[in-house]
């Protein structure tokens, strides 16, 4: 014991294998897995093995392995970096580990780790940036499944990140004291330099890279990005990265709790939708306000239901960025039209019954008649999916009907689509009014009109989404 707890079993440390000599004894799919990883360190393998499976034979013959085709000698140990032992004979196993140890090589015993001087660890591979997670060979599904969440959390580009932080390294030295180091590198990391290696635009990281060097203020940045239909499930592993490093959000009445909370929990939250009773922040004010922050230095999330591209005014937000040099990015969404339908077991297209799909928005005016392309909508052969079309629901109905439809063509209405609330109301477009009024629901709803409603009863899965563990990342 120590006094900040047990003792490590095995001290992490990171081998440089590039040209170095490896053994590996065996030639099955154990050795083939341990061979997969070790290939990406670039070390010159040898297998010692009778026999290779097909995948090594492989290797072999494009000789990024060497292939020795005999039994095991303890001399074949001397002059290795590392030694593995990988057969299903764990006699011989431990015959090799007992070789690797008489001659100060680390050896890995697969499976065996009282005869082990090193384990591999599981690794979450962003090279150059690496990340290993080991559990001292106790619990190796559980160092997996922490490894499969750091993959999840963890953006792609992370190792371009480190490239290109490693590039620029000697200029920070060579213009900033040791001690303004960590802040320079911490506001790069925080702003939209970063997030733009990220996306892979390097010509806008250099140029804040050049700015805050110069002594300039960290400049903020807009993130547009779509929440989904509800199911906090159902986010981005962008959206979800992005949520938990925004200083603000602004988000619309359609978000649900589950999705709130998944935000920074320090982030100031601010309401910019429609409630009853309340002022209503126009569009104009919207933009102005994402503009205010941003130029404060602020990292603004925009947080909208579904796609913010799909009747959620994105573009519109996005023009005003753009017009005062804003750096912004944009993380698509679900679209309720897709998460809904799927959700109800209701496929867009079907080969038998709908060839395209239609999306339109459902409001109106003072109850009046939405204003539609209606002999579009009314083409056979097609799916037409209507958002905010519940309060307009006996209109809408009456125009498809009027346009051309027959009165008994399927039609279903989703309420509060893909969360633990939805209800689906399936009917034709004579009776769904009178369905939906008898149900009295309300909340986010969506118009589904064409024959694939009718997969509806065959289709139909049930999803219960779960609400995510507040404040969960994973």
């Amino acid at each position: 014991m120590t006094e900040s707890g047990p003792a490590l079993s095995y001290f992490p440390v990171f081998l440089r294998l590039r040209g170095a000599r490896v053994l590996v004894v065996g030639g099955g799919e154990v050795a083939a897995r341990k061979i997969r990883l070790l290939l990406r360190a670039g070390p010159k393998i040898e297998v010692v093995a009778r026999l290779l499976n097909a995948e090594l034979e492989a290797l072999a013959e494009a000789r990024q392995i060497r292939h020795l085709a005999r039994d095991f000698d303890p001399v074949q140990v001397a002059g290795c970096r590392l030694v593995i032992a990988a057969t299903d004979d764990r006699a011989l196993n431990r015959s090799v580990a007992a070789a690797a140890h008489a001659a100060n090589v680390p050896v890995n015993a697969v499976d065996d780790p009282e005869h082990s001087s090193f384990i591999t660890p599981a690794i979450v591979d962003r090279a150059p940036l690496t990340v290993a997670v080991a559990s001292a060979g106790s619990a190796p599904l559980l160092a997996r499944r922490v490894r499969e969440r750091l993959e999840a959390w963890l953006p792609a580009r992370y190792g371009k990140l480190a490239e290109f932080m490693g590039a620029l390294r000697a200029r920070v030295a060579e213009r900033l004291p040791e001690a303004a180091r960590r802040v320079f590198w911490e506001r790069f990391l925080d702003g939209p330099g970063a997030e733009a290696v990220l996306r892979g635009d390097d010509a806008l990281a250099r140029s804040e890279f050049e700015r805050l060097l110069a002594g300039q203020a960290p400049r903020g940045e807009v993130y547009l990005v779509g929440a989904g239909p509800g199911d906090p499930d159902l986010l981005t592993f962008r959206a979800l990265r992005l949520m938990q490093q925004a200083d603000a959000v602004l988000y619309d009445r359609l978000l649900p709790p589950a999705i709130l909370e998944l935000v920074r929990r320090d982030a100031e939250r601010v309401f910019v939708g429609k409630r009853a009773r309340q002022h209503e922040m126009s569009q104009e004010e919207i933009n102005a306000e994402l503009v205010r922050r941003a130029q404060a230095g602020q990292r603004v999330l925009r947080l909208k239901g579904g796609d913010p591209f799909v009747f959620g005014r994105g573009g519109e937000e996005i023009e005003t960025l753009a017009a005062h040099g804003i750096p912004f990015q944009i993380v698509p969404g679900i679209t309720a039209a897709n998460g809904c339908a799927a959700y109800a077991g209701i496929p867009l297209t079907h080969r038998d019954y709908a060839q395209a799909c239609v999306f339109v928005t459902g409001h109106a005016h003072a109850g009046g008649v939405p204003p539609l392309n209606w002999p579009l909508l009314t083409q056979r052969g097609q799916t037409v999916v209507v958002y905010m079309g519940l309060q307009t629901l006996p209109q809408l109905c009456a125009q498809f009907t009027a346009h051309g439809l027959p009165a008994d063509w399927p039609a279903a209405l989703v309420v509060e689509g893909t969360t633990p609330r939805q209800r689906v109301i399936v009917g034709t477009l004579s009776d769904l009014p009178e369905k939906v009024a008898a149900a009295g629901v309300a909340g986010a709803s969506l118009l589904i009109v064409g024959e694939v409603v009718r997969l509806r009863e065959k289709l139909s899965w049930d999803a219960q989404p779960s609400p995510r563990a507040a404040g969960s990342v994973f």
